[in-house]
């Protein structure tokens, strides 16, 4: 089957570790019955590394860092918390883990996950905060719609770039 010449795979411009650590998060997930798209926009205009359901509808966000400068660097983070009910750090293995420990990246709040291309770990659980019902519809209307129209264009590239006729 050919792939959609818009929908790149996952992490397909980031650095190999990115990928790695993308792949063994979504191992990861799968194994929790969780399914995890890459790269989904979020309605404030920031684009989450990933985003993921449970089947009982929680929603988590994943934000991938593999070097410390650019962990450092982002400061846009805190953005995503009101589009998810858990958040999580993802890096791979022999990461230095001690900033995740300081108040910048609230430790009390934001979980972490340790991963490589097969599988990962998380070393720190996210505190659950749960989304109002209203943002939590969107949220999952939104993730479902996004699935599906990456699945159609899939099936039909040429119907990839293209809007509905109905919005």
């Amino acid at each position: 089957m050919a792939t959609n010449p818009r929908q790149a795979p996952c992490f397909q411009e980031a650095p190999l570790v990115a990928q790695d650590v993308a792949r063994g998060v979504t191992r990861l997930f799968f194994n929790q019955d969780s399914f995890a798209l890459c790269e989904v926009p979020l309605p404030n205009g920031r684009r989450a590394d990933m985003m993921a359901l449970d089947a009982g509808g929680l929603i988590t966000i994943v934000e991938i860092k593999v070097s410390r400068a650019d962990l450092l660097g982002d400061c846009k983070w805190p953005d995503y918390l009101d589009y998810c009910d858990r958040f999580f750090w993802a890096v791979p293995a022999r990461f230095d883990l001690s900033p995740f420990e300081t108040d910048d990246f609230h430790p009390h709040l934001c979980g972490l996950i340790v991963a490589d291309r097969y599988d990962a770990a998380v070393v720190r659980e996210a505190a659950l905060r749960k989304l109002a019902p209203a943002r939590r519809k969107s949220e999952t209307l939104r993730f479902a719609r996004r699935a599906a129209r990456r699945l159609v264009g899939d099936l039909d590239p040429a119907l990839a770039g293209l809007s509905s006729p109905l919005g």
